[in-house]
Parts: C-alpha cells; structure tokens; sequence
C-alpha cells in the first residue's frame, strides 16, 4: 500500500499493482481470499493485524487500493477510531461509491489516500484523499500513474519515482508482466528509495496485482517470509508508518 501503480491496457482493461510497506513487525497477512463483509463477496487479503485490506475488489466492479497519509506526512495520534484497512472493505461493499464517500464519517480516522477503479460501464479511474480534516476526491485520465504514500517518502522521493516511471513507460510496452517487474526492480540497489524498499525496520513484505483482461485476475507474491507476527517497541523513525 505504499507504492501503487495504474496501467491501462486497451478496451477496458488495465492492470493495479501494490507493493505493501510496513514494519517487518506486523503480524502476517493472508493471500488474497474470497470474503464476506457487509452481505457483500469481496476478494482481497486480509491484514494480519486489524482484519481489514489495503487492496481487493467487490463483485459489482470495483477495486480500491489504499496508500498511508494524504498530500504529505503528518504527525500521528497516539490512537485513532478504526483501521483504515476496515473503511476500505466498507466502501468495496456500498451500493454507490460516490454517495458513500460524501456520506462518510472520517473523523478520528488517520489520513489515507484510496485509488478507485470502476468499470461498471465504462472503466474509471478516480482518487480520494482524506487530509485528517477534508475530503477530496477527483476523477483522473486513463494514463499510466504511480503514487507513493507520503508517509514514507517525502516529496523528492517521490518525484525520484515519477521519473524512474516516467522511463519505465518509454522503454517497455505496457503489459501486466513488464510492470510487475518495474515493482520489483525498479530503484535497486537503493534501500531508501527503492521500489521494493529495505529500510531497517520498514520493508517490501508482498506485491498484490490486479489485471482486467478478459475477466478479473490477482496475483500476491510474498516477499518476507519470516514477518514476527508480534508488536515489539520501535524508537527507529519508520515507527508507525505501517498502520492501516
């Protein structure tokens, strides 16, 4: 849920991929699974700690993807009302996403940013942010973009990323396969940085992609094998980053 890239395919088609950053700390999540939430199927994998998501899809075509932090980083509560993770199967399973977004209440709830993808009739593509204290929420083109949560990567590095993107494009045709190994290569060697990142107490531990081609298709590869499952202490400046 910290690096997330959109490519549209042709036709209605596109491929989603996340790389999810947190703290090698957090309990284990599970591959991508069919679930029940709200009377609604939703497809996604579950977090190993609050029980919620930070990617999946509903039956009625829709996929939501959720980054940490707004525009930019904030200073965190000691505590908040509920997981971010828990508001993205909520809104998977609204009868109308746009009405709900207006409708809910985020208040108490730690800043986030969702990319929502719908292809009811034709595909769209959309962005909601939530700032801690207002809404925003706006449609963008079908074009190939990257974003990077703003809780572990500050503005250059971000702009570093748009650009190793940005080169991606021109160099490879678009495909499900070529981005895939953008999100594993990309930045290497770079441990701050990097696409698939390795700070100290902060990682890479899976990628999740979603592909619309000729039916709805996932694919989870976990990177880290070897995640505690616990919640020790942390002084380290990554601490808290990983929170959905």
């Amino acid at each position: 849920m910290c690096t997330v890239t959109f490519i549209p395919l042709g036709s209605g088609d596109f491929a989603l991929t996340s790389n999810r950053d947190v703290s090698y700390r957090r309990p284990k999540a599970s591959p991508p699974e069919i679930h029940v939430d709200h009377g609604v199927s939703l497809l996604y994998p579950k977090d190993g700690k609050a029980g919620g998501t930070w990617i999946g899809s509903s039956r009625d075509n829709r996929l939501i993807c959720l980054l940490n932090g707004g525009f930019d980083n904030h200073q965190r509560q000691p505590e908040y009302r509920k997981s971010r993770g828990l508001i993205v199967t909520e809104l998977l399973a609204a009868d109308d996403l746009s009405e709900r977004l207006r409708k809910i209440d985020l208040n108490d709830i730690e800043p986030f940013t969702l990319v929502l993808v719908e292809w009811v009739s034709d595909l769209q593509l959309g962005q909601f942010v939530w700032d801690g204290h207002v809404k925003h929420l706006k449609r963008l083109p079908l074009s190939p973009t990257i974003w990077s949560s703003s809780t572990l990567f500050d503005k250059s590095m971000r702009e570093i990323r748009k650009d190793w993107f940005g080169s991606w494009i021109r160099e490879h045709e678009l495909s499900p396969e070529a981005v895939l190994r953008f999100h594993k290569e990309a930045g290497a060697g770079d441990d701050m940085v990097g696409v698939v990142l390795r700070r100290k107490q902060v990682g890479t531990v899976s990628i999740t992609q979603f592909v619309r081609r000729e039916g709805l298709y996932v694919h989870y590869e976990a990177l880290v094998s070897d995640q505690k499952g616990e919640e020790g202490n942390d002084d380290s400046p990554d601490r808290g980053q990983d929170h959905e």
